[in-house]
């Protein structure tokens, strides 16, 4: 599936506003006709997008993939900034959050105002040093430990992530930082580029930047870049989950 997360209080249902989740399961439940619980693959934050999402679901009916006109259906029924882009039957031990291998995130900063761009990038006009930017990115790769970049207060029983690459790339007027790696902890992709933006407005220097991850301390780490820029964009799984 994919959405934009501009009206959401993120993925996860929570009692403080209308969540993606939410609005799929009432779909599925509706079309479906059974009542459909959903388990996606992960958080995202409100205000964050994604271009390719998964999430698995348990029904009665084995032949939902076959349905001609179950996609449309449901995308019917959604709203607008939420669309179901197809359906596969798995084996009954995959799970859209455990089975992943890999996930990849965006980040697009946009360098002058874009009326087409509002709402899925972060209006900088700012001086940057992306050679500098890029150089601190690299470091990434080189430490597995990153509860610098987690949420305070995050419940999770390890801070240790592979990341794959980071890479800044200028396309056309705007900033796109793309990072992959087989997890990611709350709130690190959106921690991680706010840091790197300090290191972009020369505030910090890449050599402090990687002093940062080595300390453990999100305190010293940079604000949290605004979720608008944010989009989940792949999820990776092993092949051998698939039943066709």
């Amino acid at each position: 599936m994919a959405y934009l997360g501009t009206r959401y209080v993120g993925w996860q249902s929570q009692p403080n506003g209308i969540s993606i989740q939410i609005e799929l399961e009432k779909a599925l439940s509706t079309v479906i006709r059974e009542n459909i619980s959903v388990t996606g693959a992960g958080r995202t934050d409100a205000g964050v997008h994604a271009s390719f999402y998964v999430a698995h679901f348990d029904s009665v009916r084995t032949d939902l993939h076959a349905d001609s006109k179950l996609i449309n259906s449901l995308n019917e029924l959604l709203p607008n900034d939420i669309a179901v882009l197809n359906i596969h039957p798995v084996k009954p031990d995959a799970h859209a959050r455990f089975s992943t291998i890999s996930r990849t995130y965006r980040y697009t900063i946009s360098r002058c105002k874009d009326p087409f761009s509002t709402g899925t990038s972060y209006l900088y006009r700012g001086n940057l040093d992306v050679e500098k930017m890029q150089i601190a990115a690299d470091k990434l790769t080189q430490y597995r430990d990153f509860k610098c970049f987690s949420k305070t207060g995050s419940d999770v029983k390890t801070f240790i992530c592979t990341l794959y690459f980071a890479k800044w790339e200028t396309i056309g007027s705007k900033l796109v930082f793309t990072i992959k790696a087989d997890r990611f902890l709350r709130n690190m992709v959106r921690a991680i580029v706010g840091t790197l933006l300090d290191v972009g407005r020369e505030r910090i220097t890449p050599e402090e930047f990687a002093g940062i991850i080595e300390a453990r301390n999100r305190s010293l780490a940079g604000t949290s870049s605004p979720p608008e820029g944010l989009s989940l964009i792949a999820i990776e799984y092993p092949g051998d989950i698939y039943l066709e």
